[in-house]
């Protein structure tokens, strides 16, 4: 990105002993399409995927589920990201991470962390044939939005779809910049920055007409993803009652990493 721009998705802010958490402030580079004070949903979620994989725990064990639930707008605002154990085990356990502004929790995940111990099953690989990266890079946005400095701080390559065309879509992508400037982009956070835009990609309605908002995310994980390059592909189903799913497979160079959910609440824009 060129000088000027943000070089990071967030900054750290330091611990805050009282109350347990860590201290992150959101550079724009956050900032969604619908409003210059609400963030999209992807760098806070990676923000919280990440407490919860430097979690202190055993170095086998794996974040093999994430559910994040929003609770309400991401605001441009300082915020505090704590995690807590909910169900402790050498092998098995259950966290739970919360990302609060002004004390108000904004966005809550809780997440399965799993040993790994190699050779201890037969491998069954997913079947998913790795397209190829497009030489021609996207830089057409939604219709009417102007204004999109999270989608400016990705690199877009559709292979399937576009922005502007609707209906299922295969993409790959790589933020140009880290989630915090002071640490290489972890494979895992690279993935949780993009994958909130699984249903921008593959939406069935036209933006302007209809709002179509998740009310939550899951990561299913057999594997860590590897950047830099990560990929969706991404189909939307939407019921006439305003209920839609997103059912995503995000991929990387070396093949599918797990499968996502999106639940969707579908309303006419007024």
């Amino acid at each position: 990105m060129s000088s000027g721009k943000p070089q990071a998705f967030f900054e750290a802010l330091g611990p805050d002993s009282a109350r347990g958490a860590q201290r992150f402030r959101p550079t724009t580079a956050c900032i969604g399409p619908w409003s210059a004070e609400s963030l999209h949903g992807g760098p806070p979620i990676a923000l919280l995927g990440r407490a919860l994989r430097l979690h202190p725990g055993d170095a086998s064990m794996m974040l093999a589920r994430i559910t994040v639930e929003f609770l309400g707008p991401v605001p441009l605002a300082d915020c505090e990201v704590a995690v807590e154990v909910v169900r402790p085990g050498k092998r098995i356990e259950l966290l739970r991470a919360e990302y609060r502004v002004q004390g108000r929790v904004v966005l809550s995940a809780q997440a399965w962390r799993l040993q790994q111990a190699p050779g201890s099953s037969p491998a069954r690989p997913p079947v998913f044939e790795v397209p190829p990266i497009p030489e021609i890079e996207t830089t057409e946005f939604f219709a009417g939005v102007t204004y999109f400095p999270y989608g400016e701080s990705l690199e877009w390559r559709f292979v399937r779809s576009s922005f502007t065309q609707p209906g299922p879509a295969l993409v790959w992508a790589r933020p140009r910049i880290p989630l915090l400037a002071t640490e290489p982009l972890h494979g895992l956070d690279g993935l949780l920055i993009l994958l909130d835009s699984a249903n921008g990609v593959s939406a069935e309605l036209e933006v302007l007409q209809h709002s179509f908002v998740p009310v939550d995310l899951t990561l299913n994980l057999h594997r860590l993803p590897q950047g830099p390059w990560f990929g969706l592909d991404a189909r939307t189903v939407i019921d006439k009652s305003g209920v839609g799913v997103v059912s995503t497979t995000p991929f990387d160079a070396q093949g599918a990493v797990g499968a996502s959910l999106h639940t969707l609440f579908v309303r006419p824009r007024s």
